[in-house]
């Protein structure tokens, strides 16, 4: 038995193995078992959704929710001044997808010719936050954004790390790399 401070445990003596088999035996008692049919319902839900079961999985652990919208940038979905319309294969991608499709036009791109350019495949288009805005300032602009939904229940597929911060600032279940979402 330890002094004061020990916690009860297995001792750090035991090697690398026996810490590992607790670690990994705690961590099985956290995880719930769900019943096969529940996760028959995710795994085709993922797949509705355009994700991988992982990804999926990961996201409805973190939130406790499901995912009802994604947010793409512009840039994630390659669209520009000079290419107002994004790429046929990514296009066809958000056709098939069964959830809300919401993007940010990224200046100087405006949210008007990315609608024009786009407007089977995109729900609704806004003005993304200004590149140097503040925390506050982007979590104000991606709450105007998203309307009366849930920002925990929101997807960010970005392509720069300036927008991976926007999942932080405007509380978003997740951040995803376009390659990884469109690859």
């Amino acid at each position: 038995m330890g002094g004061i401070g020990h916690n009860g445990g297995p001792s750090v003596e035991g090697g690398v193995s026996w810490r590992k088999h607790c670690w990994q035996a705690a961590r099985e008692r956290l995880l719930p078992t769900l019943p096969i049919e529940v996760v028959r319902l995710r795994v085709k839900r993922a797949k509705a959704l355009g994700l991988d079961y992982r990804t999926y999985a990961g996201v409805r652990a973190m939130t406790g929710h499901d995912v009802v919208a994604f947010l793409f940038s512009s840039n994630a979905l390659r669209v520009s001044l000079m290419r107002p319309a994004m790429p046929e294969a990514r296009a066809l991608k958000l056709k098939e997808v069964q959830c809300g499709r919401l993007a940010l036009a990224v200046a100087p791109l405006t949210p008007g010719l990315l609608e024009t350019a786009n407007p089977v495949v995109l729900d609704a288009v806004h003005p993304a936050p200004y590149a140097l805005a503040g925390f506050g300032e982007v979590r104000a602009v991606l709450r105007q954004a998203l309307g009366k939904v849930p920002s925990d229940r929101v997807i960010l597929v970005g392509d720069l790390g300036l927008e991976r911060d926007w999942c932080a600032a405007g509380r978003l279940a997740g951040y995803l790399p376009a390659e990884r979402y469109f690859g």
